[in-house]
């Protein structure tokens, strides 16, 4: 595998899973700052509802800084609202209104209040507060419906026998009432509500229910009964009252263990934050090192085969690695190229009818057609192959990281260069040449760095070559070694040798 391959690769399983594991993060993390928002939200609200259960003895809402932004446009609406009733239960308590009816103050007290915890219902989350919130919204209704019935009842008896009772303020008492039971046992069955239950159906309390209704029927009881009503009335507000209080009590706990979450959230928040930000770092960090060590690799490699070719010995006629520069630079490629290539070829390719080249045109011309020769190869062969001058007329490269097939491709693209090429030559005169290839390759193991097997398949190859018509490529040894042996005779008895 090429090293920007494996620089590919070791990117993509980098990077991959730290891509997912930030999309999974970012989404746990914005689910988890909406848990946050709400808790907080919710938290908020429960500190208007406890504040709105103990409205008697408490005149403010929490202030503007420490509300919500999205919030404080509905909780100053609200805040308005109780201001209201606490300035009119004041009003009422000091006196003020001695020569008005209270019912109707209570009653406009009793509406603004509902109203408070009926639009704060609807934008609650959690749903334990709600419960706790219709719970309250229950006790409220039932509350002041007790009060109304109460002061308009009590109005109504101590005046004379004349009086006229006002039945519709009664009947808006008797209609809260009704609705506050009906809401608190609708909505929960928390103990405070089976404790409601249970104490309203006390056989004193029943008892006064009745007289409530005969005094709304238009009877007028005695006084002792009068005494009686009047007695258990005022119980029944006071314990009321009580449970309203307990309930806003209860609420108000409920906004510190949502206040609690809250926290627990932002600081899970922060946590998984903070682990991103680390994990992402190291990732990095990672990612950056192992580039890095891949562009050393790389770098190590190109200083290695080109001080490998600067460093050896080399053939003063062409400028080419001689046979023994050769195999100390080949022996270095073929253990540096272990981890990075599974192949490696050899070609091996002389000049067509060379003989003829000194015999015609001299010496001198047959070095010039050597000299242009190498310098095509060099050209058209890959940067990292290795070249040499193997004797004669005949060169030899080594193709790392090639298939017979590869080297065979990179043969027939610098056969198809020198066959095209124009040489001149000293005397003046231009000159045509061709060569024949022989190409052999085998897979490239630790254990096995001798390629004199490369050299003598690709010698039996290139024989072939010259055997089919000369100015060809032929890949893979198909001829036996014997023939070699009378390819060496043929040669030495035809003319020039083509080693040194």
């Amino acid at each position: 595998m090429k090293f920007e391959t494996i620089k590919r690769v070791i990117l993509a399983a980098i990077m991959l899973p730290f891509v997912f594991m930030l999309i999974e993060g970012v989404v746990v993390i914005r689910s988890s700052v909406k848990q946050y928002w709400n808790l907080e939200k919710d938290r908020q609200f429960a500190d208007v509802l406890a504040r709105g259960g103990s409205i008697a003895a408490t005149s403010s809402l929490p202030s503007r800084d420490a509300l919500d932004e999205g919030l404080v446009g509905e909780l100053s609406i609200l805040s308005l609202a109780y201001s209201r009733i606490v300035a009119t239960r004041s009003a009422v308590d000091q006196g003020r209104y001695a020569g008005s009816d209270p019912g109707s103050i209570y009653w406009y007290a009793a509406l603004k209040q509902l109203a408070v915890v009926d639009a704060l219902s609807p934008m609650i989350s959690d749903p334990v507060l709600l419960e706790k919130s219709n719970q309250l919204m229950g006790i409220l209704l039932t509350y002041y419906g007790e009060r109304l019935i109460t002061g308009i009842g009590t109005r109504y008896l101590n005046q004379g026998v004349s009086a006229r009772l006002p039945v519709e303020l009664f009947v808006q008492g008797k209609v809260m009432l009704g609705e506050g039971m009906d809401h608190m046992v609708f909505h929960s069955s928390a103990p405070v509500v089976r404790n409601i239950v249970a104490y309203l159906g006390r056989s004193s309390q029943v008892k006064a229910n009745a007289i409530t209704d005969a005094i709304l029927a238009g009877s007028r009881p005695t006084r002792a009964v009068h005494d009686v009503w009047a007695a258990a009335q005022s119980e029944r507000m006071a314990f009321l009252q009580q449970k309203m209080i307990e309930a806003a009590q209860d609420i108000h706990e409920t906004g510190e263990n949502l206040s609690t979450r809250s926290h627990i959230h932002l600081t899970r928040i922060l946590a998984l934050c903070a682990g991103l930000l680390i994990l992402a770092t190291l990732v990095l960090l990672l990612a950056a090192k192992g580039l890095r060590l891949i562009d050393r690799l790389t770098q190590d490699r190109e200083t290695l085969v080109d001080e490998l070719r600067s460093a050896a010995q080399t053939d003063l006629l062409t400028g080419l690695y001689n046979r023994r520069g050769f195999e100390v630079a080949a022996s270095a490629l073929l253990t540096q190229a272990e981890h990075g290539s599974r192949w490696i070829s050899v070609v091996l390719f002389d000049l067509d009818h060379f003989k003829k080249i000194n015999d015609v045109h001299g010496h001198d011309a047959g070095d010039a057609v050597l000299r242009q020769v190498a310098g095509i190869a060099r050209q058209n062969f890959r940067s990292f192959d290795l070249l040499v001058r193997h004797g004669g007329e005949e060169f030899l490269a080594l193709l790392p990281d090639s298939t017979p097939d590869d080297a065979a491709i990179v043969a027939e693209r610098v056969r198809l260069a020198i066959e095209a090429a124009d040489i001149p030559l000293p005397s003046g005169d231009v000159l045509k040449v061709t060569a024949s290839f022989g190409c052999a390759g085998r897979a490239n193991e630790a254990t096995n760095r001798n390629f004199e097997d490369l050299v003598k398949r690709a010698d039996l190859a290139l024989y072939a070559a010259k055997a089919s018509g000369r100015n060809c490529v032929v890949s893979g040894p198909i001829i036996q070694a014997p023939v070699q042996e009378e390819r060496r005779k043929a040669a030495s008895g035809g003319g020039f040798d083509s080693r040194i």
